[in-house]
């Protein structure tokens, strides 16, 4: 059936798209039938599915990426949805409306995204709001929540520390851990952040707030799958010299290889911005399996980037990723996607 909405979807721009299927869903589960209704169809419920880390325990391995829900307005459709985790954000300090539209583009022939969004997000004061409200709205829930963070395209460089400050202090209440972004292609610059230096100044400054809190938060790092093995060697030394908790693998790439050879593909191929999904199944793998290699397993990782089925997840595991996250995944395989992949994890336990 999702086939059939999907072609209609496929007409509409795709950010247009985005916001329609999700304003429809949360509409639906404003009425409490249809939301029983829905988490009933779409949530699998089996002790086998849990998976335990940084002393959190998530329902199922399948969480979806962060820059679907940048301003945790979908939380409870999502939770319906039956994904284990979703990662908000990625949150600056300040509101800022990201880069012109149009910014995302479809390369279906090839299962895949590019998008350049540029952070755009209401702000941290509107998304804690929001965070605080669902707490207090959901005590009973399951649902672990990642905030994924990030500076203002105005901050410079020098100064993003205090950005990441500034989103960290004001979330820590409200999210079970963090991500720390410093490797989407569209802030102008932020990827230089990934070097050594720059990079050790924005975690080490973090680990100093956290653990000066009452309950610290785990946090991770988002690495780009488009560092050289030095660069990924110099992260992975730094995330062993501060015991950073954990990497994500990895963010959307720059490269637009291998991508199928219509002409429809290779025209939105020119469009800058980062591209995901299937074409970056083999490059994100290769990734965590050095990684995994590299660490002895003993960074834990997230396993992101051209997941569709349960073998892609599998797939993913098996490389050293504990947990799993979809998005583009979500776009062309449709909302069962996470009930999809736990029935075939189970299947094949």
């Amino acid at each position: 059936m999702y086939n059939f909405f999907r072609n209609i979807l496929f007409n509409l721009p795709a950010e247009t798209a985005h916001y329609f299927s999700m304003n429809s869903l949360r509409l639906a589960c404003h009425v409490p039938p249809v939301r029983k209704l829905l988490k009933n169809k779409f949530t699998v419920t089996d002790k086998r599915l849990e998976v335990k880390e940084w002393g959190l325990t998530f329902s199922n391995p399948v969480g979806l990426a962060a820059g679907f829900d940048k301003n945790a307005r979908y939380l409870r459709e999502l939770e319906c949805l039956g994904f284990g985790f979703v990662e908000i954000g990625t949150v600056t300090p300040l509101a800022q409306a990201g880069n012109p539209k149009p910014r995302l583009f479809r390369l279906p022939k090839s299962k895949a995204l590019i998008n350049r969004m540029g952070f755009n997000n209401d702000g941290v004061a509107v998304v804690k709001q929001r965070l605080q409200q669902w707490r207090n709205s959901n005590k009973n829930t399951s649902l672990i929540i990642g905030g994924n963070i990030g500076k203002n395209k105005v901050t410079p460089n020098e100064d993003a520390w205090k950005d990441y400050e500034i989103c960290f202090k004001e979330l820590h209440p409200y999210v079970d851990y963090f991500v720390v972004n410093v490797s989407s292609p569209n802030t102008p610059g932020l990827r230089e952040l990934q070097e050594k230096e720059s990079l050790g100044k924005i975690l080490r400054h973090l680990q100093m707030i956290n653990n000066g809190k009452a309950y610290a938060k785990p946090i991770l790092l988002k690495i780009a799958p488009d560092l050289t093995m030095s660069q990924v060697d110099d992260v992975l030394d730094l995330a062993r010299e501060i015991q950073l908790d954990g990497l994500v693998v990895s963010n959307t790439t720059i490269a637009r290889e291998p991508l199928d050879d219509s002409e429809q593909t290779q025209q939105t191929a020119k469009e800058g911005g980062g591209l995901s999904g299937l074409p970056v199944k083999e490059k994100n793998t290769a990734l965590l399996q050095y990684i995994h290699s590299k660490t002895g397993g003993s960074i834990p990782v997230i396993g992101s980037g051209g997941i569709y089925t349960a073998e892609d997840a599998l797939e993913k595991q098996k490389a050293g990723a504990g947990l799993v996250q979809v998005w583009t995944g979500f776009i062309y395989e449709g909302p069962g996607i996470a009930k999809n992949i736990c029935q075939g994890i189970l299947a094949k336990s």
